[in-house]
């Protein structure tokens, strides 16, 4: 045991609030920068039809398994397997979420600093006046440089540092309550202004008619892997948020809610950035530069083009930071319960090791640019070893873990409420996290280490 009284670890006092951190933890980056350059990658709707399928049949079981493990121990997530599966290695798997938790945010920060170094642009009016290729030499230039991408990234940590010290209840779904409706007013906002470009006709068909001619294996494992990150799965974020639900939180219908409105800002994010994409004659498949080279120029040939990139940029802060949010407490809950001190010492700790992580990561663009590892630079090692190596076996591991190690009993009491709430698909959720998403999960693995 921990020696941390169950009492003092805090936790969410309403319903909403467990709703919109649990939320806040799956909506990312990911949701708008990722999900939107997959999606032209893929055909459009007919990825997104795949995507929705991967998210509610194999997503969501296994974050009610997340759901589970932490709501039953109350710890945080290495010490939850301790509690379930006492005098076993399960432990090795809570530890690898938190070390993945740290790694991830480590570099992920780094994004985030573009995001706020983006803001500031636009704010100053640096985006208007520049020809197309300007935008790609001014985001090479800010990436390779040293000071101003560190500059960003510190800060962006600090902010996620002030709200997690203020613990759950003051802190993170204080902060959620605040910033999760900020994301969708905004979104709306944006959505208001796209919907009545020239092209939003054509952006809009892309998005929601499907080309099934289109899908291809490959596309269904993107799809499946964009599923399983986009919620946040086997990294403990879930799991963490879930030691501090009440006793009667609904997991169950919480579970579809969160799923819900994720991939409603994913979807949502697409309606924003499509019809732009269209009107202004830009690739679809652009890839990953579409949030930082491609739609800057998007921005200042609209009308209004000032406030629009604005708001935008202000929109990518929000969901970074509710993500940040929730990958800080994995680690300092686990840094607080395990060694004894502080939730403030625990805090800092995480924030300056995330520091110095993210130095190395951003100066892998520039200054550490030559210094590699296998082949890759430190950003790029990072991301590999954490995103494409730890969060899919964490992911298979705990079906592997609901499903056959832990008690169904356990489950159906957790999912139930003890026996007080109805779950008819109980035995479906069972079969799935048994027998379906251990292989489909070991599919994203296998496509994410380059052999499939």
């Amino acid at each position: 045991m921990s020696g941390i009284k169950e009492s003092k670890r805090g936790g969410f006092g309403s319903k909403i609030g467990v709703v919109l951190a649990s939320a806040g933890s799956a909506v990312g980056l990911g949701n708008i920068w990722r999900f939107s350059y997959m999606t032209g990658q893929n055909g459009g709707a007919a990825f997104i039809l795949i995507y929705l399928c991967c998210v509610f049949l194999l997503g969501l079981p296994v974050m009610l398994s997340e759901f589970t493990i932490g709501r039953r121990a109350h710890s945080n997530t290495m010490r939850a397997y301790l509690k379930l599966a006492p005098g076993t290695k399960w432990f090795m798997l809570g530890g690898m979420g938190v070390l993945a938790g740290f790694l991830i945010l480590g570099y992920y920060s780094v994004v985030c600093g573009w995001t706020l170094e983006y803001l500031f642009q636009s704010v100053a009016g640096n985006m208007s006046g520049k020809e197309p290729e300007a935008f790609n030499s001014m985001f090479s230039a800010f990436t390779s440089s040293s000071f101003r991408p560190l500059m960003w990234m510190i800060l962006f940590l600090l902010l996620t540092h002030f709200i997690v010290v203020k613990g759950i209840k003051k802190g993170i779904e204080k902060s959620s309550m605040i910033l999760m409706p900020m994301l969708f007013i905004i979104m709306l906002v944006l959505i208001g202004r796209s919907v009545t470009l020239p092209g939003a006709r054509e952006g809009l068909s892309y998005l929601f008619n499907p080309d099934f001619s289109k899908i291809t294996s490959s596309v269904v494992l993107s799809a499946l892997g964009q599923a399983f990150f986009s919620l946040s799965l086997g990294m403990g974020c879930l799991c963490t948020y879930a030691s501090y639900f009440p006793d009667n939180t609904n997991m169950v219908k919480t579970g579809v809610e969160v799923t819900v409105l994720d991939t409603t800002v994913a979807i949502l994010s697409g309606v924003i950035i499509f019809p732009a994409v269209f009107t202004f004659g830009i690739d679809p498949s652009s890839g990953p530069e579409l949030v930082f080279v491609t739609l800057p120029n998007v921005f200042q040939n609209m009308i209004g083009g000032y406030l629009w990139s604005i708001l935008f940029y202000i929109l990518l802060t929000l969901a970074a930071l509710t993500s940040t949010i929730s990958m800080h407490e994995v680690v300092t809950a686990f840094m607080e319960e395990e060694t004894r001190i502080s939730r403030a010492k625990a805090a800092w700790i995480v924030t300056l090791g995330c520091m110095l992580i993210g130095t190395y990561c951003s100066l892998s663009f520039g200054l550490l640019g030559r210094v590699t590892v296998f082949g890759l630079d430190l950003f790029t090692l990072t991301d590999f070893i954490s995103s494409k190596v730890m969060l899919p076996l964490g992911g298979m591991f705990i079906s592997l873990f609901t499903g056959w190690y832990l008690d169904k009993k356990i489950l159906w009491d957790e999912l139930s409420n003890h026996n007080t709430l109805r779950f008819r698909l109980f035995k479906a959720y069972l079969f799935i996290i048994r027998y379906v998403a251990p292989v489909f999960i070991a599919c994203i693995f296998l496509k994410e280490i380059g052999v499939l």
